[in-house]
C-alpha cells in the first residue's frame, strides 16, 4: 500500500526494503546470507496499479491499458547479512498493448488467470499477444526480477555470478 504522497519509485523501494527486514526478522539462520528482494507496480498515465486479484479488476486493468504505453517500475534490493551492506536498483520497462476487444481480454483472462500479476498478464506467456512493442533494458524487469541489476548487485557484494 503506497503511503500519501509517495511516488511509484519510492513505493517500490520501500516495499522490496521492507521484505528484506521482514526475511532477516522472521529467520534466524541468515547469517552470511544475501538476501534477494522485489517489488513492482504497474503505472498507466502515473496512476499505479497493482494485482487485480479478481476477474473484473484484471478485465477492467487490461481494458485500460488497450492501445496504451504502461510502464513497469521494478525495486530490486540485495542485503548481504554478513556485513550488512546492500545494493538497490530500479528498473523501468514499457509495454505498449495494441487495440484489444472486449472478446479478447476475457478469453485471455479465462486461459492465464493472471489473477496475482502486477497489470493483468503474464509476459512469459500468452500476454505477449497483447502487446505491440516492447522497451526497456532488461525484460526480465517486466516480470518482476531484472536479472542485469541483481548480476551487478552482486558483483557490488563481491560475488561475481561467473564464479560461483
Amino acid at each position: 500500500t503506497s503511503q500519501p504522497n509517495e511516488s511509484p519509485i519510492q513505493l517500490v523501494a520501500r516495499l522490496a526494503k521492507e521484505k528484506a527486514q521482514a526475511i532477516i526478522n522472521q529467520n534466524t539462520d541468515t547469517h552470511n546470507s544475501i538476501i534477494i528482494t522485489s517489488d513492482q507496480v504497474a503505472c498507466l498515465s502515473d496512476q499505479i496499479l497493482g494485482k487485480p486479484l479478481t476477474h473484473d479488476k484484471a478485465v477492467h486493468q487490461l481494458s485500460l491499458f488497450s492501445g496504451q504505453k504502461v510502464e513497469f517500475i521494478t525495486s530490486l534490493h540485495l542485503t548481504d547479512t554478513s556485513n550488512g551492506h546492500t545494493f538497490s536498483s530500479i528498473s523501468h520497462y514499457c509495454v505498449y498493448f495494441r487495440t484489444l476487444s472486449e472478446a479478447e481480454i476475457i478469453r485471455y483472462i479465462e486461459l492465464e488467470q493472471p489473477l496475482n500479476c502486477a497489470g493483468s498478464f503474464k509476459c512469459e506467456g500468452l500476454g505477449v499477444a497483447l502487446f505491440e512493442k516492447m522497451e526497456g533494458d532488461d525484460p526480465n524487469g517486466l516480470i518482476g526480477l531484472p536479472l542485469i541489476s541483481l548480476c551487478k548487485g552482486l558483483r557490488e557484494l563481491g560475488v561475481n555470478p561467473l564464479s560461483v
